[in-house]
């Protein structure tokens, strides 16, 4: 019954906002009430989930997106992405342009949430596809990818980590598995896949397009990819000294405070605002109006990303999620592909991919701990490969593609979910080839 009431509210939801043309923000707030009265919320309880979910994802978001996209448009206005972008393909050349972005991607996204690589990243994507008219879709898929295989496979994000502690794993182990499962994943759901995609037309965010400047008007390269790629230099310093450095101490706990991806977003406004601003000629009122400009064309994207978490607490609070699995836990399938699915299914069904990795390994810690041939290092990988498949309307990574890229559902569900189930299986047939080696 659990399963059809959530397939009922994700089909909904999607005829609100294709069909009824609903604001995809009020579709949310209507379709999380609803799940929550029909999965058995109290009448009284269901308004407090749906705020809460709302405002936890708010939290988590808001200063990285709203600062990421100030940071974004000084980067376009003041001609540093315009001279980053020659210097790519000047570099590596514009036929080869999507494997230079796959190269950034995967660093970038090693240290980095994903929303957080995202936002930063996409300032760059698109001052190359304006600058040289390319497809967007085409471009920006690859290293989204790399993104994404980062952050469901590798330590140190939050979800993998967690399973290496669940399963007792090898961090170390798990790491080098993944990095190999990585390679094949983002190969062929980047540049091989994004081939397919090359007629979907993209009118990418206008916040990050600018005019073309003569040459003497833009910043040095090194102004450029230093401002640009500041919040990612910060991050990646700080999270090697946190897991390599002492952990006591004032400047541990400096480090630890300065290394918080909203104060380094912060720290990172500031240096830009003096590298490509003061010093570029700007004045603090023409700085102001562009980080005003630039919180107007990403609010909604803000308020929609919020309302795909008011959706999964509603789902979460329920106990949706632990039902999904019990049902799952009854089918008698090989572990690796039985934690696959379990993942697969909750992320499919409540959008989170952490959600949906930490939950599966709930139900399945018990037989990896007690069953010495399922090699954990494997099964954290399995779960994580699952727990990426097939993102839709109810994960808000789903409509920070859509609306940053400005494209119909359609079209997200043909590059973006596609992209992410192509990884997703790709990883699981990885991990069983794997485990008839190691």
């Amino acid at each position: 019954m659990t399963l059809l009431i959530i397939f009922f509210c994700i089909i909904l939801l999607v005829l609100l906002v294709s069909w009824a043309k609903l604001n995809p923000f009020i579709a949310f707030l209507v379709v999380s009430i609803t799940a929550g009265l029909m999965l058995g919320i109290p009448m009284e309880k269901v308004s407090k989930s749906v705020q809460n979910g709302l405002g936890d994802t708010f939290g988590k978001i808001s200063i990285i997106i709203c600062v990421g996209a100030m940071i974004g448009k000084l980067v376009a206005a003041s001609g540093a992405a315009q001279k980053i972008a020659g210097v790519l393909v000047n570099a590596f050349g514009i036929k080869n342009i999507q494997w230079a972005l796959v190269v950034v991607g995967f660093i970038i996204g090693i240290p980095l949430f994903f929303e957080t690589g995202f936002v930063l990243l996409v300032p760059l994507i698109f001052s190359v596809v304006y600058k040289y008219k390319l497809q967007a879709v085409y471009i920006a898929l690859p290293l989204l990818a790399a993104l994404s295989v980062t952050h469901g496979f590798l330590p140190p994000h939050p979800s993998p980590s967690a399973l290496v502690v669940i399963f007792h794993a090898d961090m170390g182990k798990t790491l080098t598995y993944g990095l190999i499962l990585a390679i094949p994943a983002i190969v062929i759901a980047g540049p091989l896949f994004s081939r397919t995609l090359k007629k979907i037309n993209s009118r990418p965010l206008a916040t990050f397009m600018a005019e073309e400047l003569p040459d003497d008007k833009l910043p040095s390269a090194a102004i450029s990819f230093f401002t640009a790629l500041l919040p990612v230099i910060l991050l990646m310093a700080a999270t090697i000294y946190l897991n390599t450095g002492q952990n006591i101490g004032p400047f541990h706990n400096f480090v630890a405070f300065a290394g918080d991806a909203p104060i380094v977003m912060l720290i990172s406004l500031i240096v830009a605002t003096f590298t490509l601003g003061l010093k570029q000629g700007m004045s603090m009122k023409q700085l102001a109006i562009i980080y005003t400009d630039a919180v107007k064309d990403v609010s909604m994207i803000l308020l929609i990303v919020a309302g795909s978490g008011a959706f999964k607490a509603v789902l979460t609070d329920s106990g949706a999620n632990n039902d999904i699995a019990a049902f799952l836990h009854g089918f008698h399938l090989q572990p690796l592909i039985l934690g696959w699915l379990i993942a697969a299914i909750i992320r499919i069904s409540l959008g989170s991919a952490t959600v949906a990795g930490l939950t599966a390994a709930g139900i399945v810690s018990a037989m990896v701990l007690h069953d010495p041939s399922i090699n954990p290092n494997l099964m954290v990988l399995a779960i994580g490969a699952g727990s990426l498949a097939f993102s839709h309307l109810n994960d808000g990574g789903f409509w920070l593609f859509k609306e940053y890229f400005n494209l119909s559902i359609k079209d997200t569900i043909k590059s973006w979910s596609v992209m992410e189930t192509i990884v997703s299986v790709v990883g699981l047939l990885g991990v069983l080839v794997l485990n008839q080696i190691v």
